[in-house]
This record gives C-alpha cells, structure tokens and sequence, in this order.
C-alpha cells in the first residue's frame, strides 16, 4: 500500500487519542477523547459524560489515526462504538520505518525525537498519566488539564502524520 498521498482518497482524516483508566486485564474505562480533523484543523474535546456516540464517521470515507491505536480500539469497544473502516497506526509505521534501530524507543516521544518535531517531556507525561490513573473525581481544573494533555498527544501524532507523508515514511 502506498499511503502518501493516497490520504487524498479519503473526505476525512481524524486524528485522535482517548485517556482512560484500566486495571490490570480489565477493559479500559474511557476518560475523555480529543480528535483533530488533519486536513481543517478542527478539534473535538470530549468528557467521558459526552462519549455516548463517535463524533465522526467510521466508515470506508474517514481515516482515522492514532498513536498504538489498539488502545484507541479498545475504547470504542468498552464505549459500544462501531470499529473504523480505516485506520493508520503511526506507532506500526514507525516501527517498521526504523526497525526498532533508534535508540530513543519507538514510544509517541521517540518517533516525535526521531522526525525533530517537539513534544512534552517524558516527566509530564508520566505526571499526567499518574493524574488520570488515579482515577478521579477530578476537579473542573484537572479535566482541563487532562483534555489539554490528551491534545498534546493528538497535536503530536497530527504533526507526525505530516512528517511521515512527507518523508515518504507510509510508502
């Protein structure tokens, strides 16, 4: 398959990135979701409470995109939403593109590192990540924070997704 440029085939391309809480061997409880629109920009933060239905289309017209994006299927599942038609994990790209050869790891911050492109560091996103597992409630300040961090991730895997194509590293 050869990707770059193929992305013009499709009306829409989301890029997205759930936060949520799971216990070990347990299905994820989705937090929130956060889904920019690669070619317009749009962006869509959604709370758990706003997650009753996808807010795009699942069919063979939208391309939706994610970072390890089983954990992003995983959500759909535990919300009841119908999986995509089609889908691009960057994290299976660059896997393949480097060959697990960088030595920065093969994590969001690793390919971000390996394409120059900017990201949050590994101290905030543990920080966040500590936030979110503890499961809440969280306060008015703390969702924000949680949506803000959740775009970080979007933001970072949109801008990957430009490097990518325009590397030619999804031929």
């Amino acid at each position: 398959r050869n990707m770059s440029g193929g992305l013009d085939r499709f009306r829409a391309v989301w890029v997205l990135d759930f936060e949520f809480v799971a216990g070990e061997g347990e299905n994820p409880v989705p937090v929130c979701l956060v889904a920019k629109e690669w070619r317009t920009g749009q962006v869509l933060r959604r709370w758990q409470d706003d997650l009753s239905a996808s807010p795009f289309p699942c069919d063979s017209q939208t391309l939706l995109v994610a970072y390890y994006a089983s954990a992003e299927w995983n959500c759909f599942l535990a919300l009841g939403w119908p999986l995509p038609a089609c889908c691009l994990d960057l994290y299976a790209e660059f896997r393949c593109l480097s060959n697990n050869r960088f030595t920065q790891g093969s994590s969001l911050l690793g390919a971000l590192c390996f394409f120059g492109l900017p990201g949050i560091t590994a101290d905030e996103k543990t920080d966040m990540r500590r936030l979110i597992m503890d499961g809440g409630p969280w306060t008015a300040e703390q969702r924000v924070a949680i949506l803000d961090y959740c775009q970080s991730d979007v933001d970072a895997t949109a801008a990957l997704l430009t490097a990518m194509t325009q590397r030619g590293g999804l031929d």
